[in-house]
């Protein structure tokens, strides 16, 4: 049985939809899943880039396709009513309902439904009261130890070379983005293109650098 890492911010609607799409497109294979809650905005600023939402053409266009992919595939998604916002709070929320730090799927499966369903305000005070209220955290999300553990999982995602969530991380292997659940799918049932396609990748020499 293979076990997935899903490296995940509550900000991303990818990963939202990738969230909510993982057990149909893995449906007959064995596996496990661990969550880690990471902060996006510091990859971005680890790699030097503005975030989707940050570049104003790209931003329009992000937004309808992820209203697009939902409506295509059946899923319920509603823009909250600001983004992007500050998702501290609801991370920092997610790892205190474990001692580990990584939330059980009810627990990503109900912040990110707060933020993807309902058009609300994601980082509204009075939801995330009621959140937390739902949720019954055993540890406060302001604990110095939940936020240690947070800047943990951010920082194991960065030394793995994540660049964007979700990302997938099995054997080693990094499958960034909703899209690629049919190619983690593919590797889960053994697709022998993995044996030579995979490492072709990095064969292929960079010839400009800006």
């Amino acid at each position: 049985m293979k076990h997935i890492t899903v490296y995940l911010d509550f900000i991303s609607p990818y990963a939202y939809l990738a969230f909510e799409q993982l057990p149909v497109a893995l449906m007959g294979h064995s596996y496990s899943v661990t969550y880690k809650p990471i902060l996006f905005a510091a990859l971005l600023k680890h790699h030097g880039q503005l975030g989707p939402a940050e570049i104003p053409s790209k931003r329009d266009w992000t937004y309808r396709q992820v209203l697009w992919l939902a409506h295509t595939h059946g899923l319920e998604l509603q823009l909250p009513a600001s983004h992007p916002f500050n998702p501290l709070a609801l991370l920092r929320l997610a790892v205190a309902c474990n001692a580990r730090g990584e939330p059980n799927r009810y627990v990503c499966e109900t912040i990110f439904r707060h933020v993807w369903r309902g058009g609300q305000e994601a980082a509204d005070a009075t939801g995330l009261e009621a959140l937390t209220a739902q949720l019954a955290p055993a540890r406060a999300a302001q604990d110095a130890t939940v936020k240690a553990q947070l800047k943990a999982h951010t920082d194991e995602a960065i030394a793995l070379g994540l660049f964007g969530v979700p990302s997938f991380v099995v054997d080693g292997k990094v499958f960034w983005g909703f899209d690629a659940l049919p190619m983690l799918r593919a590797y889960l049932a053994g697709d022998p293109w993995f044996d030579s396609g995979w490492p072709a990748a990095a064969s292929v020499a960079q010839g400009i650098r800006r």
